[in-house]
């Protein structure tokens, strides 16, 4: 038990002075495109500290994916209620993954729905809200975070999928791209449809609310 401790503590104490050079999902991805001899699989990840990151980028994932993020310790209770209920009602599955959650997967663990792999991901989320700053957790979400096959993080998703500069990523720009944060492989930052049209709509009517407020602040803080 001490061992399993000193393991998965001390990746994480190191992410507060060491950017990832790849995390378990781009590896994983790597490998299967390897494996499979897939020529046309192409790597794209590029590190960038969060002051270098269009604030707008930040906003944008937290309206998307986690708009309590600032409040919770790494699990949002009244989505998981919320998706429980959903759920039980039938139809289509409703997931409740906090960003550090999803943070804590891609980082370290593996796709799938084990209940070994949901207690990895809930141990590991409470080691990085305790070991990790929100301010740390979201700049590592907007890096590592899949936007599109093989591409990883904002900057490579500004320059791969919109063709621009990060540091010219607009408001619209980044809803867009948080728009196909729930499945980067099914939906198209490059050539959306309808529905991730609507979405990037619903998420720019979020981010209005969002930005400018004591909610965002302490993420911009120095």
């Amino acid at each position: 038990m001490v061992g399993f401790v000193l393991l998965t503590v001390a990746p994480i104490v190191a992410l507060r002075y060491l950017n990832p050079p790849a995390t378990a999902f781009m590896l994983a991805a790597r490998w299967d495109a390897a494996a499979q001899a897939d020529e046309s699989y192409r790597f794209h990840y590029r590190w960038r500290d969060l002051d270098e990151i269009p604030r707008d980028a930040a906003i944008a994932a937290i309206a998307a994916e986690d708009q309590n993020f600032v409040h919770h310790d790494g699990f949002d209770v009244v989505a998981i209620r919320a998706a429980w209920e959903h759920n039980q009602e039938g139809g289509n599955l409703r997931g409740a993954s906090s960003i550090t959650q999803q943070l804590a997967k891609n980082l370290f663990l593996w796709s799938g729905r084990s209940f070994v792999r949901k207690g990895l991901e809930a141990w590991f989320t409470i080691l990085i809200e305790q070991l990790l700053g929100k301010r740390r957790i979201i700049e590592l979400y907007l890096n590592v975070a899949q936007f599109g096959r093989g591409v990883y993080g904002v900057d490579a998703a500004a320059e791969v999928l919109l063709g621009k500069p990060l540091a010219a990523l607009s408001a619209d720009d980044a809803a867009l791209l948080a728009a196909v944060l729930p499945s980067p492989e099914r939906y198209s930052a490059a050539n959306p449809g309808n529905y991730v049209r609507q979405r990037q709509a619903w998420i720019r009517s979020q981010m209005r609310r969002l930005d400018g407020t004591p909610y965002t602040a302490p993420l911009f803080a120095r």
